[in-house]
């Protein structure tokens, strides 16, 4: 099955709104699911026979936001943090990467984290990748069932791959520049 086909397959089901973008010319073609869709498409893909997306590869969650004044008028994104899943079907040796485009900050409010439903209950696997997103970017997965941090101590503040994000000078007494 083509990346196309997939893609006209998960328009005719759910419509533009809810596929709400792709690109088939990209290295890694991509379809754009709806935030607030994600769980319904998730697990349409790995239920549907047609596609049976039985494998979540990997998850991430990815930062668009340029900190260098030069370089912002020349950024080609609104600033935004996307998540990322590769999805991959031992079945029919197909593979498909959705991505989710979520506003930097929730409701606009600065620290108040995004928010997009988990896929843990989906594959297992995603218990760990969201815990990793949430822990390093900042992404709130809600319906996770453990969502603490799993890389980063419970104290630590702040989510260290966003681009904003400012290492502390001092931790515990270790200094950190």
């Amino acid at each position: 099955m083509t990346f196309q086909d997939i893609h006209q397959q998960l328009l005719d089901r759910f419509g533009a709104q809810v596929i709400s973008g792709a690109n088939a010319e990209a290295i890694d073609p991509w379809v754009e699911v709806a935030p607030e869709a994600i769980a319904e498409v998730a697990a349409y893909l790995k239920d549907h026979v047609t596609f049976a997306f039985d494998a979540l590869n990997d998850l991430s969650g990815v930062d668009y936001f340029e900190t260098d004044a030069k370089l912002a008028g020349k950024f080609p994104y609104e600033p935004h943090v996307e998540v990322v899943y590769h999805l991959y079907s031992y079945t029919h040796k197909h593979w498909l990467t959705v991505k989710v485009k979520l506003p930097r900050w929730k409701g606009g409010v600065e620290g108040q984290l995004p928010e997009v439903s988990t896929v843990s209950h989906i594959w297992a696997i995603a218990d760990w990748h969201e815990r990793e997103a949430y822990d390093l970017v900042g992404i709130r997965f809600l319906g996770h069932p453990n969502l603490v941090r799993i890389l980063c101590t419970d104290d630590w503040v702040g989510h260290p791959l966003r681009k904003d994000y400012e290492f502390p000078l001092e931790y515990h007494g270790i200094r950190g520049k």
